[in-house]
């Protein structure tokens, strides 16, 4: 099954082709928004993907201006605009997830995160991510119900014919912290050494004797994606916000602290037999 369409990354690419046709023109944002008559504000927010529609006749204004001639190229950045504005399913759970969170995973190619307090999102089982949920104490039953399965939806993405690959360094914390009951722990930690034994999932166990490592300073995810026009992204989520940072010296500094703490984890092998050592430690 093809990956769905993320109108979150369409319209970056789109408002990445605009700005490079734009400065290949000679043109400033304000010379190309005053010739071409779509504002400068307006263009602004094209050519910083806030614009969720790019009328077709602004579209073609600008092309026009940009001297943009081959049918194809304009055919293609038509196709974009158009695909910008779907909405795919996790239009439904909007409130109910990190805005976009759900966009950029649909298209991603690879991701590499670590978690220091619970075991990744992707990765939970059911009554996991419920009891995660719960946690907070203050959310309705029904609302709970809709999170979990927000959560279990995301997860299909690693169930493709083409799945991305999927690297994460668990912190031994996230292991031996009880979260639900212990039939839940047990089902969590079964699930991790089925999902490990996939060929696109690596997981790596960050053991307490490790120490002091890079990424102490909290969890995080960097996410890839096939073409090479759309730049990495860093995702960070707090209580009350999510951060994305997709500026290359950023995605250094994420992918140095994943190389660094991933080099103080237990091989995948090693990892999956501290995970079912866990386990029987804890049905003992």
């Amino acid at each position: 099954m093809p990956a769905p369409y993320s109108p979150s990354i369409r319209r970056r690419r789109l408002s990445t082709e605009l700005k490079r046709l734009r400065t290949e023109a000679g043109l400033t944002l304000v010379e190309a928004a005053k010739q071409s008559g779509t504002g400068k504000s307006n263009l602004s927010k094209i050519e910083q993907a806030e614009s969720k529609h790019v009328p077709a006749k602004t579209l073609d204004g600008l092309l026009d201006l940009y001297q943009v001639e081959d049918p194809e190229v304009r055919a293609a950045l038509h196709e974009l605009s158009r695909l910008a504005g779907e909405r795919g399913w996790w239009s439904q759970y909007k409130d109910l997830m990190p805005e976009m969170l759900a966009d950029f995973e649909a298209e991603a190619c690879a991701f590499r995160t670590y978690q220091a307090q619970v075991i990744p999102g992707l990765l939970q089982t059911p009554g996991y991510a419920d009891a995660v949920f719960r946690a907070n104490q203050v959310r309705e039953d029904d609302e709970i119900a809709q999170r979990v399965a927000s959560r279990m939806k995301r997860q299909e993405i690693l169930n493709r014919v083409n799945p991305p690959s999927y690297a994460a360094i668990i912190d031994e914390g996230a292991l031996r912290r009880n979260v639900g009951s212990l039939k839940v722990m047990q089902e969590q930690l079964l699930h991790l050494t089925h999902m490990a034994a996939r060929h696109n999932i690596n997981i790596y166990v960050l053991p307490f004797d490790a120490g002091a490592h890079p990424a102490t300073e909290g969890s995080f995810v960097v996410m890839d994606f096939p073409d090479p026009r759309d730049p990495s992204i860093a995702y960070l989520e707090t209580p009350v916000s999510s951060l994305y940072l997709e500026e290359e010296h950023q995605i250094r500094i994420f992918n140095d602290m994943f190389g660094s703490a991933q080099g103080c984890s237990l091989s995948p092998a090693q990892s999956v037999t501290f995970i079912r050592d866990v386990l029987e430690e804890l049905e003992e």
